[in-house]
């Protein structure tokens, strides 16, 4: 009886120690997953999908009626990039692509660009957002536009952080990469695509033509159509009047170039990673 009591007592210790083991498990398993989740989408759409049951089917969306967007590519890094097995079949150019990349998302930490989302990376274009989240620190302005528009202003402040990143990469790895950046503004509609794997994206007009003045414009500089010139010239930014182009779609456009020199940055922080020389 003794033996068989003792039995009992080891087995049943055995499954306790064995379901707390799946339970911490189950724990792990779960911090993991969310994890991703938040590695995968912007947080406060992670946020949505953590905590909100969803079936596969069930389409994520949101409308948005004012939103920046902005496109920042580096047209002449196709012509850095090559296979050769000095470049590891071009693996180093990518390995110098996401150190690149990696110091446009070190920005986003930021509390100044706390209201701007990364949308995705195509190659070395690099799309941005704002306008979707509340910035960490609210804006107390009794101008309304000002107040408005004020994710705008910090969008425009992030691109220009981005030409000093870059600047910065240039100065370190004795290249002369150049960044050629578009922005708009206006209404989107945001959402998830996907149920194994999901994309966040954002569509609609303003992107196409956030694009747009990207892909037409100039190595170096910022380009905006005239109705996003008017917004952020009331909030304090100066531009040089590029005239009309064509713009596939849109027919011809009015389209200006933001005068660096006379805005204001507030971007006179440091490079958080630091790109070793090559």
């Amino acid at each position: 009886v003794g033996h068989q009591a003792e039995r009992i007592a080891r087995t049943l210790f055995y499954w306790k120690e064995r379901r707390k083991l799946q339970k911490e498990e189950a724990v792990n398993m779960q911090e993991r997953n969310t994890a991703l989740v938040y590695n995968l989408l912007p947080p406060h759409v992670a946020k949505e999908f953590s905590t909100t049951r969803r079936e596969d089917s069930e389409l994520y969306s949101q409308a948005y009626d004012e939103v920046g967007v902005m496109f920042a590519a580096c047209p002449n890094f196709n012509s850095f990039y090559n296979e050769s097995a000095v470049n590891n079949n071009g693996l180093e150019c990518l390995r110098f692509l996401n150190e690149i990349i990696s110091d446009y998302d070190e920005l986003l930490n930021q509390a100044k660009f706390s209201s701007i989302v990364k949308i995705k990376t195509v190659g070395s274009t690099y799309m941005a957002a704002s306008g979707m989240v509340m910035a960490r620190t609210p804006q107390i302005n009794a101008n309304r536009l000002t107040t408005k528009w004020a994710h705008l202003q910090e969008l425009v402040s992030f691109a220009l952080a981005l030409q000093d990143v870059m600047k910065k990469i240039n100065e370190q790895s004795f290249n002369n990469f150049v960044l050629r950046i578009g922005i708009n503004h206006g209404p989107i509609i945001a959402g998830v695509i996907g149920a194994r794997k999901p994309h966040y994206d954002i569509w609609g007009n303003t992107v196409n033509v956030a694009s747009r003045m990207e892909s037409t414009g100039q190595a170096g500089r910022i380009q905006v159509v005239e109705e996003c010139k008017q917004v952020l010239s009331k909030l304090g930014f100066q531009f040089e009047k590029r005239g009309l182009i064509y713009v596939k779609g849109k027919g011809e456009l009015m389209t200006y170039f933001l005068d660096r020199n006379e805005a204001e940055t507030g971007n006179e922080d440091t490079i958080p990673n630091q790109v070793p020389d090559s």
